[in-house]
């Protein structure tokens, strides 16, 4: 608003067209100038007030819509210049409103881009329908999160409510205030250091059948005659379907019945055919493939899920611990062990299917020759050896009865837990640095990003805390800055000021007239607020 001279709405229309994304709004102003710039976006700004002559209070005008001639006072002008009927206005605005396009409703005149004034709209519409007056309100301010790459809904089931603005990357993982940690990409779970395509394969090939259809093309037959697929449960190679017909096990096809050790009735097989062969084969080392990598997988979620359980079980030794009388008295080495390990085993959890992915051929197979993607896969897996080694240490150490032992003993665990803690916060680094700069880093078309690593684990969004003046006052609200991101309630009572107001692009914003000053907590229930 100030920068460019406009009006809250005008700058509103602006940062809609292009996504809140300042930095390229800036470019285009800077490389196309300020004409440009508001004539794409839908801007017509009056640069004086005598620009647009107003309608008299006296005259009567033609409304070119329903082609009626009516007094000014039942007319309104738009800023391009515009006039028709508010009877007209209101059922256009009710149509876009409905059709849900009530971010950027354009003036109904032929080929006019401009987008119409907020005020007018609200005015117009809430006289003759309230309801839809908030539903065009609450379609503006949730276009700050549904249209902006760096704001996105909490993806909680059910809905918590809160949205995340981050801060600097995109490419992270956060911590919403309701505890679900997710990808701010992708919305799925947090699954660094895959990256987002990489999990979406994955968890695709874990649901659907293609796994069970490589079992079927290894392990049976299709019946020459039913064609449906035969397990053979013998060592003969004469093999009966349950629709009665014999074919032979070695080729697949049609036989008698009667078979002696060196034949089979009205059938002889032994002709080597490649192609079946070769695509038998292949199946049969894609699925061990797969099952290998999937096997690790599991076996470390499953890991991750049993030692979240015991999370409870050593807080309570710790407790034990400190009740007694010892020398010892911070057990802090325990839960900060006990982060450590839950955030390198999800890390070794997600190794997997990016190992999976990056060393096969579905996605890099023309990126590197075999060569290149066999020292790489060493390179890697030895990283992942060694933290896996570790971890399994940690996980020794951390269920020890240490609530039984001695001083002494006590002692020389904390050392261990200490020491590995410090080892596999490393090892982690590296694994992730290797995965940035020696494998994808190192590729000609990297469509992959991945989250960083964070020593401290996925952090949690803050809570905007949005300080208010009243009315008289001309002070402005400021947006707390957090490290990783920050959260707001959804589904609450707001709107948005007039063109004077100004203050940071939070996405949800109270009503000034309800509030003094102080701090307005969004987390109160809306009855409270409705009340106050």
């Amino acid at each position: 608003m100030e920068m460019l001279s406009l009006r809250e709405h005008h700058a509103r229309t602006l940062l809609i067209h292009y996504r809140w994304d300042v930095e390229k709004l800036l470019a285009v102003l800077v490389e196309k100038g300020k004409a440009d710039l508001f004539s794409e976006a839908g801007v017509s700004v009056v640069e004086r007030e005598d620009t647009v002559t107003p309608l008299s209070s006296s005259s009567t005008a033609m409304c070119d819509i329903c082609i009626e001639e009516l007094p000014a006072d039942k007319m309104t002008k738009m800023d391009c210049g515009h006039a028709f009927c508010n009877d007209c206005w209101t059922e256009h605005f009710v149509v876009k409103i409905n059709e849900g396009q009530s971010k950027r409703i354009r003036c109904m005149a032929h080929k006019c881009n401009a987008i119409c004034d907020e005020a007018v709209v609200r005015n117009l519409v809430g006289k003759r329908h309230p309801d839809l007056a908030e539903k065009f309100d609450r379609f503006l301010l949730e276009s700050y999160i549904e249209d902006n790459r760096m704001v996105k809904w909490c993806p909680s089931t059910p809905h918590c409510g809160n949205a995340i603005r981050v801060e600097d990357d995109e490419f992270c993982e956060v911590e919403c205030s309701c505890g679900v940690q997710f990808c701010f990409s992708c919305l799925s779970e947090a699954h660094s250091p895959c990256s987002c395509m990489m999990w979406e394969l994955w968890m695709k090939k874990c649901r659907d059948e293609s796994e069970t259809v490589n079992w079927i093309t290894v392990h049976t037959k299709p019946c020459p005659k039913c064609h449906k697929p035969v397990e053979k449960n013998g060592g003969c190679n004469l093999v009966s379907c349950i629709c009665g017909q014999a074919f032979c096990w070695l080729c697949g096809g049609a036989t008698g019945r009667d078979h002696t050790w060196s034949r089979i009735a009205g059938h002889s097989c032994g002709h080597y055919i490649e192609d079946r062969e070769k695509k038998t084969e292949r199946a049969k080392r894609d699925l061990y493939r797969y099952m290998h990598y999937h096997n690790r997988y599991k076996a470390h979620t499953d890991s991750f899920k049993l030692e979240s359980k015991l999370k409870e079980t050593i807080l309570e030794k710790v407790s034990i611990s400190e009740e007694r009388e010892s020398r010892l008295r911070d057990f802090s080495w325990v839960t900060n062990g006990l982060c450590r390990l839950f955030r390198s085993r999800r890390v070794l959890s997600y190794s997997y299917p990016f190992a999976f992915y990056m060393f096969g051929e579905e996605l890099f197979k023309d990126e590197m020759t075999n060569e290149e993607r066999e020292i790489k896969q060493h390179l890697f897996e030895d990283q992942q050896q060694q933290l896996e080694a570790n971890v399994e240490k940690l996980s020794k150490f951390l269920e020890e009865p240490f609530d039984q032992y001695t001083d002494d003993k006590v002692m020389e665990i904390r050392m261990q837990v200490i020491n590995l803690s410090v080892i596999i916060d490393s090892l982690c680094k590296k694994m992730y640095e290797c995965i940035e700069n020696d494998l994808l880093g190192s590729l000609q078309r990297n469509t992959h990003n991945i989250a960083p690593y964070k020593s401290k684990g996925i952090e949690k969004a803050s809570e905007l805390a949005v300080c208010w003046s009243g009315k008289a006052s001309t002070t402005t609200g400021k947006c707390l800055p957090s490290d990783c991101g920050t959260s707001g309630k959804r589904d609450r009572s707001f709107s948005f000021g007039t063109s004077d107001d100004k203050g940071c692009p939070s996405p949800k914003q109270p009503k000034k007239e309800s509030y003094g000053g102080g701090f307005f907590d969004l987390n109160l229930p809306a009855e409270v607020l409705d009340r106050n």
